[in-house]
């Protein structure tokens, strides 16, 4: 028979909750807060509309969140805790925007420190290839590639021909080689010197 799981008097709603719903406070006998997540973020909230209807700031009417719910202010959706990453630092111990949002903005950010462009730069040039990958011409395109000396953005890949390109280290030469091979042509390094092989041109 399993043990039930240990609580805590929530001081603020008066609610018997799992201790994971109290974020920590060392100062506390029990190294855990005596208000609940909840009832901290409310208050910090209600404090907050306090402070900017003093200097005359709007105040955004609260929503109607149900329990082991929270509102993302980047989509306005309502979502369980389950759609949110932890922040031990947060008063009520979620990040401040769902998962599905911290994705979306993870995407932008990728795109515009790796490569200096856009989702909408991006969706452009998938366009203008047609929406496919423009080596294989089969296969749908989700990788940026670009020249790894210049920095200089090409075009969009699938996950397979950027794959190659890397292990063939961006050199034309190997893939010429390479697409011989494939045709039956087997270029065979000639011995010049001892221990010395030349490929050819």
């Amino acid at each position: 028979m399993s043990e039930e799981a240990p609580e805590k008097h929530c001081s603020g709603c008066g609610r018997s909750l799992p201790l994971s719903a109290f974020a920590r406070d060392r100062n506390r006998r029990g190294g855990l807060q005596v208000r609940c997540r909840e009832c901290v973020a409310e208050c910090s909230a209600t404090r907050y509309g306090h402070r900017r209807e003093a200097i005359g700031k709007p105040v955004r009417e609260k929503a109607d969140v149900p329990f082991g719910h929270k509102l993302c202010r980047a989509c306005g959706e309502v979502k369980p805790h389950s759609e949110w990453h932890r922040n031990a630092s947060a008063s009520d111990g979620l990040s401040t925007r769902c998962k599905a949002c911290r994705a979306v903005q993870g995407r932008q950010g990728h795109l515009k420190r790796q490569y200096g462009m856009t989702e909408a730069e991006r969706d452009e040039l998938l366009a203008s290839q047609g929406g496919v990958c423009c080596i294989c011409s089969a296969a749908v395109p989700e990788h940026v590639d670009h020249c790894h000396k210049t920095g200089r953005v090409r075009y969009v890949l699938c996950f397979s021909c950027n794959a190659a390109l890397g292990q063939f280290k961006d050199r034309p030469d190997v893939m010429r080689r390479a697409a011989a091979y494939v045709e039956g042509i087997a270029w065979k390094p000639t011995l010049v010197a001892p221990g010395v092989y030349q490929l050819p041109s």
